[in-house]
């Protein structure tokens, strides 16, 4: 591998902001970007003039397959009123918004440009089940897995059978991830899932009465999730609560140059470790139980940063499926192998646990439009660190934190860490 260098100059993220996740039959990729840019353009403390803004990176999977829109960096840069600025859509499956981020960075580390604005935007629900499954799947290595009869559940589901063979993990354990993520996502106003599994049981509970049906007679969430009628078995051993949703959002972050970050904000997270890696399609590994190219990732940008994973305080990882996120947990270094799911258990990963994880609700119960996945993990730390995540708020000091965006089967890693100074 290259030799990690250093950042040759100081990189700040002075706002963000995020459009809600959901399905929005109304509305286009450009609606939601357009969402995502008048909250990030009010989360700037000192306020500023778009005009200062001298690029743009979009992180986008494929607006041509779920919209029949290409060319969209420079589409929703005009519905912003950014023309004629650069507009560039970055494309690595579901990490497009974290390489996108990545290339933002760049920009500014490199002294091409002082102000850049990052962005990610997905409309999928405009296609049905299957049409986006057939989308998601041109991320895969179309030449040998698809025509093997694999979709992303079933990578995921493979991954996860390996993990159990290999560890001795049930599937039981999975489902305390989901838990988790949906009691967070309970706290946030823009998650798609905007609660707790025990909500959605006393829903279904009540639509069933109101039908004149017969009211389930689930007790307690284990018992819904174990119920077919309930949590069905999407591939095995991943039941519906296992898998993140189809989405419609968008998520934007405004970078600068460090040294002028104070005319932005008294309190800018500064961006002191930024790495990519690559790595072959599911079947040229020898392990399903890890991603080499996480593992890359998270090595390069904590020698880039100075610390270690041990340091890092929160972090937002790819859990698109329960199993990504116990994965992701070790491939960082926060566990050690096969201990990812007994950590979840333990209640190490919750908000009030060791090492907090996804307290935005992750992907799992947030949302996943996918290309603005990675933009978003990033708005969640920005609040996160500045204190501003009000109810779902990590105590403490959280002077470090990270994110962790996959594309594909974990084809392309990107870690990001992140600094708050007093």
């Amino acid at each position: 591998m290259p030799k990690v260098k250093s950042l040759p100059r100081g990189v700040a993220m002075v706002g963000a902001g995020m459009s809600k996740f959901g399905a929005f039959a109304e509305k286009n990729s450009r609606d939601l970007f357009v969402e995502s840019y008048k909250a990030m353009t009010k989360s700037v403390d000192k306020g500023f003039d778009p005009a200062i803004i001298e690029a743009m990176y979009v992180g986008n999977f494929s607006s041509d397959q779920f919209e029949h829109q290409a060319h969209l960096a420079p589409i929703l840069a005009d519905a912003v009123g950014l023309t004629p600025i650069p507009a560039t859509r970055v494309e690595d499956a579901c990490a497009s918004g974290g390489v996108a981020l990545r290339q933002g960075v760049m920009a500014i580390a490199s002294g091409m440009a002082d102000v850049v604005l990052v962005g990610g935007a997905e409309k999928m629900t405009a296609l049905n089940t299957a049409a986006v499954t057939e989308a998601l799947a041109t991320a895969a290595d179309v030449a040998y897995e698809i025509p093997a009869g694999f979709t992303f559940p079933g990578f995921y589901a493979a991954m996860a059978s390996a993990y159990m063979a290999r560890y001795g993990m049930k599937s039981e354990h999975l489902m305390n991830v989901a838990i988790k993520n949906h009691d967070n996502a309970a706290l946030n106003p823009n998650a798609q899932f905007g609660m707790t599994i025990q909500t959605w049981m006393e829903g279904r509970v009540a639509a069933a009465l109101k039908k004149g049906k017969p009211a389930p007679t689930w007790s307690t969430i284990w018992e819904f999730l174990h119920d077919e009628s309930g949590n069905p078995t999407i591939a095995y051993p991943l039941r519906l609560f296992d898998c993140s949703p189809i989405s419609d959002g968008a998520a934007a972050v405004l970078l600068v140059a460090e040294e002028i970050a104070h005319q932005f904000t008294d309190h800018p997270i500064r961006i002191i470790g930024t790495a990519q890696a690559s790595g072959s399609a599911l079947h040229d590994r020898p392990s399903l139980t890890s991603i080499p190219a996480a593992k890359t990732a998270a090595a390069n940008a904590y020698e880039m940063a100075g610390v270690t994973a041990k340091d890092i305080r929160i972090a937002e990882v790819h859990d698109c499926f329960t199993i990504a996120e116990v994965i992701a947990s070790e491939d960082l270094g926060f566990f050690a192998p096969g201990e990812g799911f007994k950590a979840a258990e333990d209640g190490m990963t919750a908000r009030d646990g060791a090492k907090p994880i996804n307290t935005s609700g992750g992907l799992k119960a947030k949302g996943h439009p996918v290309g603005a996945s990675g933009v978003a993990q990033t708005v969640e730390v920005w609040k996160q660190m500045r204190g501003q995540a009000e109810a779902r708020q990590v105590d403490g000091d959280v002077s470090l934190a990270l994110t962790h965006n996959v594309g594909a089967t974990g084809s392309t890693c990107t870690v990001h860490v992140f600094e708050r100074r007093n």
